[in-house]
């Protein structure tokens, strides 16, 4: 059976961005201007636009790498339900986020959004960024989601250089521990942390060493704090764990041999798109999740890694 004509090309099975090996990206991080085509932030796989009904209403988020990919499908559908949000993003990607802004300003013009541009591979960064947060939200702060990451394929252990192992590390878990432990104190009763993981971690990606060890810390990490906390303080710690996904990052770490396999070896038959992720970001942020805690939400398409 066909899929229907009124759905997109994205979301058909066997669907590859065009000449996907040339939009190869140099330079971390990738930049979603050039992509094409563009990944899809607010529209849905049946060809209509994301709905909100007001599920983030009054609610103040902060949303780390929320310039490009999956983290803008995130401020784009928060501000659409209501959120405030904190649009942190990378120094070098300060295009990406004012383009995310002004698409805010355009399709939810009542939505307040701060940028904010730190590299946080330092804890002294991110406590920066803590107290920038602090005089933005008021001292309350409702949802954060630890977006950020970086990753790059090395196909053997013994290529991986010691210092690309820091590096990744300090972005993808110690941030997240540097920004948890200072902002959980601001958050209230019925607050929610949400984590960016990976399918990885579940399958081991071979060219990945290094990624897939910091999106399984990330895992662990997220369900030993939710035990810790959930009780005591109302906050609620989930995982999403997104397989292939079509975003910057993907066009500036992987390989062509990689890039033309990406997405239609899953199980669905295609990659993803940033807003079929960014919706699990939604309904984690919301009460509709009240008694979902230390939980991975896998959103892969089947994939195999």
């Amino acid at each position: 059976m066909s899929p229907p004509s009124s759905i997109p090309e994205q979301y058909k099975p066997g669907f590859l961005p065009p000449s996907i090996a040339k939009q190869m990206q140099e330079n971390l991080p990738g930049q979603q201007g050039p992509l094409e085509p563009p990944p899809l932030d607010d529209v849905l796989a049946d060809g209509t636009k994301y709905k909100a009904a007001g599920k983030l209403e009054a609610k103040k988020a902060v949303v780390t790498g929320g310039d490009s990919g999956i983290g803008r499908a995130v401020s784009i559908l928060y501000a659409l339900e209501g959120a405030d949000v904190f649009l942190h993003y990378h120094p070098l990607e300060e295009k990406d986020a004012n383009d995310t802004k002004a698409y805010i300003a355009k399709v939810a013009p009542s939505a307040k959004v701060e940028l904010y541009a730190k590299d946080l591979r330092t804890e002294q960064a991110c406590l920066e960024m803590v107290e920038e947060v602090k005089k933005w939200s008021g001292g309350k702060l409702d949802v954060l989601v630890n977006n950020a990451a970086t990753q790059n394929e090395v196909p053997h252990i013994e290529e991986l250089e010691s210092e690309q192992w820091r590096h990744v590390f300090d972005v993808n878990i110690h941030a997240i521990f540097y920004l948890s432990k200072n902002l959980i104190p601001i958050m209230p009763w019925g607050g929610s942390i949400i984590n960016n993981a990976s399918i990885n971690p579940f399958v081991g990606h071979p060219k990945l060493l290094d990624y897939t060890a910091t999106k399984g810390a990330i895992v662990g990490f997220s369900r030993a704090l939710s035990n810790q906390i959930v009780k005591e303080k109302g906050i609620r710690v989930n995982v999403v764990c997104p397989g292939p996904i079509w975003t910057p990052l993907v066009a500036a770490t992987m390989s062509k041999e990689s890039l033309e396999s990406f997405g239609p070896s899953t199980a669905i038959g295609r990659a993803g798109q940033p807003v079929e992720v960014a919706t699990a970001f939604v309904f984690l942020a919301s009460a509709d999740s009240s008694y979902f805690t230390a939980q991975c939400f896998h959103v892969n398409g089947g994939s195999a890694y």
